[in-house]
């Protein structure tokens, strides 16, 4: 029987103490446990969530940070305190419609929080990475970075462009001691997966069962919902020594699905 990834100890072995960690999205979902993994390493956290009450609980239990931001309004994202040794751009929302229907708005929305966020938050943070000669960026992206998928338009798209915008940092940063790279979940068993489900349901015309079963785990080779906790394993071993050397990298975590 495979071991439950929620109840099995950390097995990556880093100690970020003395590090500052930012993660965006950090209060809920992959981002509260990618606060609370690199808070467990030592790090100090900074958790940048628009639910600034979310953020704090967080931060309340990781001994960091809170700050409250809207990815969305390029001015507040300039405004972040970017001297951080670790990025992890995890934040990120979903809409499903058909391309003839997808409202404007909402696709650039999406575009705002997911791409332009990102690279504003880089494009500040490289500075300090650079002075110390060393920075982990991880860029929580998606299988549909690497796929694509109907009645996805602006997500597909915006996971996309974030695969080149960290593979861009990495060949500029490699020469300063700084690392960036993709993880790349299927679905992970988080709220944002949940709404998706409700949505496809009404799509499609079918029910929450089947949308999990017959679209979301269609292409996979292992058939179950990824934990938040090995997305956040992985982000821990892509701060650790032996990881140094992984620059420029999209590491598919999705069960077999690009296999095809």
């Amino acid at each position: 029987m495979t071991a439950d990834p929620r109840t099995t100890p950390h097995v990556v072995q880093v100690d970020l103490t003395g590090r500052t960690a930012l993660v965006t999205g950090g209060g809920s979902g992959i981002g509260r446990t990618c606060a609370r993994r690199l808070g467990a390493a030592g790090a100090t956290v900074v958790v940048v969530d628009r639910d600034l009450a979310a953020a704090r609980a967080v931060a309340a239990e990781v001994g960091g940070r809170a700050v409250g931001v809207d990815l969305a309004d390029p001015e507040a994202v300039d405004r972040l305190d970017t001297n951080v040794d670790i990025v992890v751009n995890n934040a990120g929302l979903q809409h499903v419609a058909p391309v003839e229907e997808f409202a404007v708005e909402r696709f650039e929305h999406l575009h705002r929080v997911m791409v332009q966020a990102p690279f504003l938050v880089i494009r500040r943070a490289l500075p300090h990475m650079y002075a110390e000669r060393w920075g982990r960026i991880v860029n929580i992206s998606s299988v549909h970075g690497l796929r694509a998928s109907p009645y996805k338009a602006a997500y597909v798209s915006a996971k996309h462009a974030l695969e080149g915008l960290s593979k861009v940092v990495a060949l500029e940063g490699a020469g300063h001691g700084v690392t960036a790279n993709c993880i790349s979940p299927a679905y992970v068993r988080t709220a944002l997966v949940q709404d998706q489900i409700v949505d496809q349901a009404a799509i499609h015309g079918i029910s929450e069962t089947e949308v999990v079963e017959k679209i979301m785990l269609a292409r996979a080779a292992i058939k179950r919902l990824i934990e938040p906790e090995e997305v956040a394993e992985l982000v821990a071993y892509l701060c650790s020594p032996p990881a140094a050397f992984i620059t420029g990298a999209s590491i598919a975590l999705d069960g077999g699905w690009t296999a095809n």
